[in-house]
C-alpha cells in the first residue's frame, strides 16, 4: 500500500538494505509528498533469502520494542530544522507530555480513556527512526536488478501455493470486487514474502515517536492515532500491529489510516483482521484496489517495441493518448500479438531509455501506482501477477552494461543541469519528473535520443568530456 507516507519507507526493519531500492529509478515527484495508503517507499522485506531473525528482545509496555539498534546521534541529512540533533533530544526529552497532549483527539475519536492509557503505557521513543528517516543511500540498483530480485522462481513458487490454499477466498473476492487474484497474490509475495518479512518494530512505538519527534509530525499523528483507533475497536492486538519504522503493517502493508479506509471483514466475525486472517487479509487489499479504481478484467500494461528514432519527450505520464495512436507511432508488442483494446488511453514508460523496453501504462497501473507512489514498484506487481498467471519474462534485454549512478554522481548530474538551466529544483541526487524532464531536454540539445536515461555518459556529456 504504498499509499503510505511516500518518499521515505514504510514497511520495515529491513531498510539498510532497501532504501539502496527505495530512491532507485523512477520514483516520481508524488512520491516525495505523502501518498494515501500503506506500503513503503523503501520495500522492506523484498529480499529473497535475506528474512532477518526476528529481534530476541522482547517488547516493552505498549508493545514498544525495547534494546532496538541506537540512534546515531547526529543530524539528519535532511537539513530540516526538526531533524537537528539538538532538536531531536529537545523532542525526545518532551516526549512523554506529546502523547498525553494527544488524549483529546483520541477522546473525540471514540478512544476510551482506559484504553488510551493502556496502549500508550510505558510508550517510549525509538531514536532510530531518525536515522532511518532521514537516510541518503550511496547507491541505487538498477531497475533490471529490482525485477529480478523481486521477481525471482522461488517467489513464483510460493504466489502459487497461496493462490492454490486460499483458492476459495480468491474466488470470493474477485466475485464480489473485480479485482484480479493475481495482482491481490503479486503484492502480498512482493510486500512481504508471503507472510514472512513484515518488519518487527512496534507500529504505536513507531508512529507515537514521528508523532512527536521530526519533520513529518502533523502526518504520523493521525497515524498514531488512527492505530490507537484499531486497537480500540478490536480488529487487532498489539502485538500483531508490528512493521516498518514508518508503522505500515500486515501481510501487503497496511498504515492504519488505510486499514481505517480499506479494511473489511471479510469472513463475518466481527473483526477486520488483516494481519493473520487470510479472508479479510484478500478481501481489504482488494477493496483498496477498487476503491482506487481498478478496472475488472482490464490489464495494468504491456511490454512494447519503441522503433528507433523515436520521440522520447513523449515518454511521460501527462501525455497519455490510445493505444492506437501509439501504434500509428511505430510501437508494438515484442510478441507480434495485438493489443486487445486500441482504444484504451496509455501512457508511455521508459524505465531504461532508449536501450531498454517500453511499457504502455494503463489504468490499473496508475491504480498500483496509488498503492505505492514508485513506477519500479508498481511494474514489479505487475509483472509478478502476470507471471503468476503463466505469462513469460519480458521480451526484450535490459542494458546490464549500465551502472546506476551513485549519489554524489546524481547529485553532480542534478547540478550541472542547474548550471546549464535546464534543471529548476534544488539538488538532492534523488531523481524525480523534474530531473528526468531537464535531462530530456539537455539531451535534445545535444542531439541524442532524449529519454531521460541518467547513464555515466549522459554524465560525461554534461561533464564536457
Amino acid at each position: 500500500m504504498m499509499q503510505s507516507m511516500a518518499g521515505l519507507a514504510k514497511r520495515a526493519g529491513f531498510v539498510t538494505s532497501v532504501t539502496l531500492i527505495a530512491t532507485v529509478l523512477l520514483l516520481p515527484s508524488s512520491a516525495q509528498a505523502q501518498a494515501q495508503n500503506g506500503l513503503s517507499n523503501l520495500f522492506g522485506g523484498i529480499f529473497s533469502g535475506s528474512n532477518p531473525a526476528p529481534s530476541q528482545v522482547p517488547p516493552g509496555p505498549g508493545g514498544a520494542q525495547t534494546g532496538a539498534q541506537p540512534w546515531s546521534g547526529e543530524d539528519g541529512a535532511s537539513g530540516h530544522p526538526l531533524m537537528t540533533a539538538a532538536a531531536i533530544r529537545e523532542a525526545a526529552g518532551n516526549f512523554d507530555n506529546c502523547v498525553a497532549s494527544m488524549w483529546p483527539d483520541a477522546a473525540r475519536r471514540g478512544i476510551t480513556q482506559e484504553n488510551f492509557q493502556r496502549f500508550t503505557a510505558g510508550l517510549s521513543p525509538d531514536l532510530r527512526i531518525m536515522d532511518l528517516m532521514d537516510s541518503q543511500p550511496e547507491f541505487t540498483k538498477s531497475i533490471w536488478d529490482y525485477l529480478d530480485i523481486l521477481v525471482n522462481d522461488n517467489r513464483l513458487a510460493k504466489g502459487r501455493e497461496v493462490l492454490a490454499k486460499y483458492k476459495a477466498q480468491f474466488d470470493a473476492t474477485e466475485k464480489a470486487t473485480g479485482v484480479d487474484r493475481y495482482i491481490i497474490a503479486s503484492i502480498w509475495g512482493i510486500e512481504s514474502n508471503y507472510s514472512t518479512q513484515m518488519g518487527d518494530r512496534s507500529v504505536l512505538q513507531s508512529t507515537a515517536t514521528l508523532a512527536c519527534i521530526g519533520r513529518r509530525q502533523a502526518y504520523f499523528r493521525d497515524e498514531f492515532l488512527s492505530a490507537l483507533e484499531i486497537l480500540n475497536r478490536g480488529d487487532l492486538r498489539p502485538e500483531q500491529m508490528r512493521g516498518s519504522w514508518a508503522g505500515a503493517f500486515g501481510p501487503t502493508q497496511f498504515m492504519p489510516t488505510a486499514f481505517k479506509r480499506f479494511a473489511v471483514d471479510g469472513d463475518g466475525d466481527g473483526r477486520r483482521d488483516v494481519v493473520d486472517n487470510p479472508t479479510d487479509l484478500i478481501a481489504s487489499t482488494a477493496n483498496n484496489l477498487k476503491k482506487d479504481g481498478w478496472q475488472a478484467g482490464q490489464s495494468w500494461g504491456f511490454e512494447v517495441v519503441v522503433p528507433q528514432g523515436f520521440n522520447y519527450m513523449l515518454a511521460d505520464r501527462a501525455k497519455a493518448m490510445p493505444i492506437a495512436q501509439w501504434e500509428k507511432l511505430g510501437l508494438k508488442r515484442p510478441t507480434g500479438q495485438p493489443f486487445p483494446h486500441p482504444a484504451e488511453k496509455a501512457y508511455l514508460l521508459a524505465p531504461a531509455g532508449a536501450q531498454g523496453p517500453g511499457f504502455l501504462m494503463l489504468q490499473n497501473y496508475r491504480v498500483i501506482m496509488k498503492y505505492n507512489p514508485a513506477e519500479a514498484y508498481a511494474l514489479a506487481i505487475g509483472h509478478f501477477a502476470d507471471r503468476l498467471r503463466g505469462g513469460q519474462p519480458f521480451v526484450q534485454p535490459w542494458p546490464r552494461q549500465e551502472r546506476e549512478l551513485s549519489r554524489p554522481e546524481r547529485l553532480e548530474l542534478q547540478q550541472l543541469l542547474a548550471q546549464r538551466g535546464f534543471y529548476k529544483g534544488t539538488p538532492d541526487g534523488q531523481f524525480g519528473g523534474q530531473t528526468r524532464e531537464a535531462l530530456r531536454n539537455f539531451q535534445a540539445s545535444i542531439g541524442v535520443p532524449a529519454d531521460g536515461f541518467a547513464s555515466s555518459d549522459v554524465l560525461d556529456r554534461l561533464r564536457g568530456r
